[in-house]
């Protein structure tokens, strides 16, 4: 490989959380550089582009996809990180208002999937490595009272991940596509899990364990972790699975 040969990493979500961490680990590996898509810009590095972008809007990530996923003529490999995620509001359903759901499948599920469709359409035809990595959940397995919208929106980018990787082998592209939960992670998002109110959310006294017994993990291990399997000729397998399983 040539110095001028990149890899390509764009990454949803990447202003904090594991986004951000998987942005960090990408960026210090040689040769890569970085797309950060999200509302706010949080990296400072040469190699880091920001696209400012709110998921929630599908609208405008419609207007955008030309953006993200430009030529890169000098890219060596291509990988779709789809990361950013919301939890939403804890709730039951049939104590939610009907927009809660339509905002927390926008971003958890129809943008992931516009993003991976054009992934797919723009890069079809070259010769390189391809790989898409959604983020999922544990919650995609299980239920979680009060989490309805975000559990079924990340078991629904489960079973598209699933045909997607299907599609692609039959058509022998020898792209990759892999849904991965990375477990309980020390986030914004596991603040807002703490803060539920436990007549809507059963497990609140265990997630706050969780956390009072230092059993979040952080968010640059499991991107560390992430990362260097990502590096590997063979993913495995299963298109669907967990951080424990790499």
């Amino acid at each position: 490989m040539t110095s001028t040969q990149m890899h390509y990493y764009l990454i949803t979500g990447a202003s904090r959380g594991l986004g951000r961490a998987l942005a960090e680990a990408a960026l210090a590996r040689p040769n890569t550089t970085v797309i950060g898509i999200s509302r706010h810009a949080t990296i400072q590095h040469e190699r880091y582009q920001h696209q400012p972008l709110d998921l929630s809007d599908l609208a405008a990530v419609q207007h955008n996809l030309h953006k993200v996923f430009a030529r890169f003529p000098d890219a060596s490999s291509l990988t779709l990180i789809n990361n950013a995620a919301v939890l939403g509001e804890i709730g039951y359903v049939g104590e939610q208002p009907n927009e809660h759901f339509e905002f927390v499948f926008d971003i958890n599920l129809l943008a992931p999937a516009m993003l991976m469709n054009t992934f797919l359409s723009a890069y079809q035809g070259r010769e390189l490595p391809r790989t898409i990595l959604n983020i999922s959940s544990g919650a995609a397995q299980r239920p979680v009272d009060g989490w309805g919208a975000y559990s079924a929106s990340k078991a629904a980018l489960d079973a598209l991940s699933r045909t997607a990787q299907h599609e692609q082998e039959l058509r022998s592209s020898g792209i990759r596509i892999r849904s991965l939960s990375p477990g309980i992670l020390d986030t914004p998002m596991q603040e807002h899990i703490r803060s539920a109110d436990a007549r809507h959310f059963s497990e609140a006294a265990k997630f706050a364990d969780f956390h009072q017994q230092g059993q979040l993990r952080p968010p640059a291990e499991v991107a560390g972790r992430i990362m260097t399997w990502l590096q590997q000729p063979d993913l495995g397998p299963e298109v669907v699975l967990r951080v424990d399983e790499l």
